[in-house]
């Protein structure tokens, strides 16, 4: 046998969760490296994962595993990686070490008076637990299979979101703790209603495979291929009923507006690294499994619902940038770009061009990587002036330039500056919106203007101006944090400049897609163009 690589990939970090978490109290320090350590391995896998990938070949999914595992409903542990799902599993694997790196002290005891104690090996553990189950997520080709996985991984962050909150700001420990506890609740309660409308559909999609086929079952692969020979026939209101429960969960998990509301609360009341954790790496599972499964499995339902799911994205991109504008706390202003941001990549998967959905795959990369950047040096921000309101700061980048820096240029690739890498993603959606609806790729673009107004305004009123007394002294970025950001700008800038690797791999398997949906690339509009013209152009 093979060496199951994506099985290692998956069960390393959880092992590691195991190992953090049986770690003695008093050994707070060990548990960190343990977890660091575990977090390295795992990106060496995904790395392996990488370099065995070949974009070139044919079929579906590579690296793959199958095992019986219900045999009684036809449930299979099936796992296998196309060119989007190994690129998100490199990505989440890269980002869980900083944010280990980044959160290295979120979870020590306070050193106050206070009775409430913050189990460091327990924050540990559940990051690894977390990343264990979304990279299981990516792999899945048994639905049954995604779905225990894309639930479970609610559990371990709603820990994380009620037990290991911001501890900034002036609030009393009981309102923060109710404030944490509202936001984590939140959180759980929409997922788990996506989550139980989901489970509808995955049943239904049972018993329909169950009578056409003789034999039910969840393999994603098998289904498709059933659909293609003719095997499997979804009557049309079928079809649609079963699109729907997958994409309501899916659209909760991006978010989409409007069941967005859930992640302001959530991101603003974590820790930065978990903020990162929930908008960088859990979130893209929901657009991740809109082109995987709402698209492959029903794509006659998926051109049905596009018109409505574009108007969707589009409120999405202008609802979440203008709200970005108005807000007076720093990680809300950044959770509210990111549901701009998530529109942007529904809009580009729901367009039906080549162009679209390469730039929402390769969005869900760059978003992932820039708004990390730029939560973890708020983080780093917040932390040292211990509050998150914009107006509580001023004259940063004179006392602290790096950081400004920093700052400056995750919020520069965060409204999408040309050279920097989510240009390019941003870029490629827009284009392959307007081809095929440009009323709506025309008003995408005021999403643009807005991102950058509340993107300046917060460097402008929290790093520029005169110096104010809270921030006098406020050290510049320590060499951890050095170690954590600088990387993550690095990868902005070269794929700013070079997407070619990353897009090289991702192409096949959007291209895949479309032909499984029957959609080809609209023919370019040349009743305009003259043979005369032509001529005297050469």
């Amino acid at each position: 046998m093979s060496f199951p690589l994506l099985t290692a990939t998956a069960a390393v970090p959880a092992l590691g969760a195991v190992a953090t978490a049986a770690v003695p109290a008093a050994r707070r320090t060990a548990a960190k490296w343990l977890a660091l350590a575990f977090s390295l391995v795992t990106l060496a896998l995904a790395a392996a994962q990488l370099v065995r990938f070949d974009p070139d070949a044919k079929g579906p999914f590579q690296l793959t595993e199958s095992h019986a595992w219900i045999k009684d409903f036809g449930v299979r542990y099936e796992l296998g990686v196309d060119g989007i799902s190994v690129v998100l599993i490199a990505l989440t694997a890269l980002l869980v070490p900083f944010i280990v790196l980044a959160g290295w002290h979120d979870a020590d005891p306070l050193e106050t008076t206070s009775s409430r104690w913050r189990p460091t090996q327990g924050f540990f553990a559940l990051i690894l637990m977390v990343e264990a189950m979304v990279v299981i997520a990516f792999q899945a080709t048994d639905v049954f299979l995604f779905y225990i996985f894309f639930e479970a991984m609610l559990i371990p962050m709603y820990f994380l979101i009620g037990g290991f909150g911001d501890r900034a700001g002036e609030r009393g420990e009981a309102e923060s703790a109710a404030q944490r506890s509202y936001a984590a609740v939140k959180f759980l309660l929409y997922n788990l209603a996506g989550g139980l409308i989901m489970l509808a559909a995955v049943i239904g999609l049972y018993a329909v495979t169950a009578h056409q086929l003789g034999t039910g079952t969840f393999s994603l692969t098998e289904i498709v291929q059933a659909r293609a020979d003719g095997r499997l026939d979804f009557a049309t209101t079928t079809e649609r009923a079963l699109f729907l429960g997958f994409f309501f969960a899916f659209a909760v998990k991006a978010p989409l507006w409007p069941l967005h509301t859930w992640l302001p609360n959530a991101m603003g009341e974590a820790t930065a690294p978990v903020a990162v954790l929930i908008t960088a790496v859990v979130d893209k599972v929901g657009t991740f499994a809109m082109l995987r499964f709402c698209l492959q499995l029903f794509p006659e339902a998926s051109k049905w619902a596009t018109p409505a799911i574009l108007v969707l994205s589009l409120i999405s991109i202008l609802y979440g940038a203008l709200l970005a504008v108005g807000q007076r706390d720093i990680k809300r202003l950044i959770a509210y770009a990111s549901i701009s941001h998530f529109g942007f990549i529904v809009l580009g998967i729901f367009a039906m061009t080549s162009q679209g959905q390469s730039g929402a795959a390769l969005y869900m990369v760059n978003h992932g990587i820039s708004t990390a950047a730029l939560m973890l040096v708020a983080g780093f921000l917040i932390s040292r002036r211990g509050s998150r309101l914009i107006a509580d700061y001023g004259g940063v980048q004179k006392v602290a330039p790096v950081l400004a820096g920093t700052f400056l240029v995750g919020g520069m690739a965060t409204l999408s500056l040309p050279g920097l890498a989510p240009f390019v993603s941003e870029f490629l959606v827009l284009v392959g919106t307007f081809a095929r609806y440009p009323v709506i790729g025309v008003l995408a673009t005021v999403g643009i203007v807005l991102a950058a107004l509340y993107v300046l305004v917060l460097y402008q009123r929290t790093m520029t101006g005169p110096v104010t007394e809270q921030v006098r002294g406020m050290p510049d970025l320590r060499v951890r944090e050095l170690v954590v950001v600088a990387p993550l700008i690095a990868l902005l800038l070269v794929l700013g400049v070079y997407p070619g690797p990353v897009t090289r791999i991702l192409d096949p398997a959007v291209e895949r897609t479309m032909s499984q949906v029957h959609k080809g690339d609209p023919e370019p509009d040349v009743r305009d163009v003259r043979v005369n013209d032509v001529e005297a152009a050469k």
